[in-house]
């Protein structure tokens, strides 16, 4: 059985059918042929709407030795923070713990968690707080960050967060049902990653 699973895995693993990646595209990414035919065939005098391979961008092929920058793309659903920005270094709030990202590192995804992003240029440091989100790091020394939100942490009232953080322990404290509790353990969770990154 693990024979012919090799074999399989082997004959999918070929040149001539090797599977591409985003980080593989060519500069002018091909159309999905097979959905254009199919759409002609029930809409002719209508142009097909694009696919995702139409709005995916050509990465830069993964370099022979280690680039001096890393290219930063960091975006929110509402707004782009960052895009194409070459920076030094960026350390993300992992779940499983803060994680550095330099360039040539490995090829990662990590969930984020609430806390603080900072990203280093030279002697200047952004510091972002994050609610949550992924970070994908590309053997191209590309890490695209995407956050649910993210505010630069000069712009957050460290007074609304010690009184958030008071209100939250208190229906901690007074919940009774289990959506009551979970509800305010994520508010005191998110109001203590708040001070710690404050503080920090």
């Amino acid at each position: 059985m693990f024979r012919y699973a090799t074999a399989r895995l082997l004959a999918r693993s070929a040149p001539s059918g090797a599977r591409r990646f985003a980080t593989d595209l060519e500069a002018s990414p091909p159309t999905d042929a097979a959905f254009v035919e199919a759409w002609k065939k029930v809409v002719p005098n209508i142009d097909p709407p694009k696919t995702p391979l139409a709005y995916m961008k050509a990465r830069p092929a993964t370099p022979t030795s280690i680039p001096s920058k890393l290219t930063v793309n960091f975006v929110l659903p509402y707004a782009s923070e960052l895009a194409n920005k070459e920076v030094d270094m960026v350390i993300v709030p992992a779940t499983t713990g803060q994680m550095g990202i330099l360039p040539g590192h490995v090829p990662t995804i990590a969930e984020l968690k609430p806390g603080l992003m900072s990203v280093h240029e030279g002697t200047d440091v952004k510091k972002y707080f994050v609610s949550s989100g992924f970070a994908f790091i590309h053997a191209n020394s590309y890490a695209d960050i995407v956050a649910i939100e993210a505010v630069p942490v000069d712009r957050i009232d460290a007074n609304q967060v010690q009184k958030g953080l008071a209100e939250f322990t208190q229906k901690l404290s007074s919940a009774t049902t289990d959506l009551e509790k979970a509800e305010a353990q994520i508010g005191v969770d998110v109001h203590s990653a708040l001070n710690s990154a404050l503080s920090g």
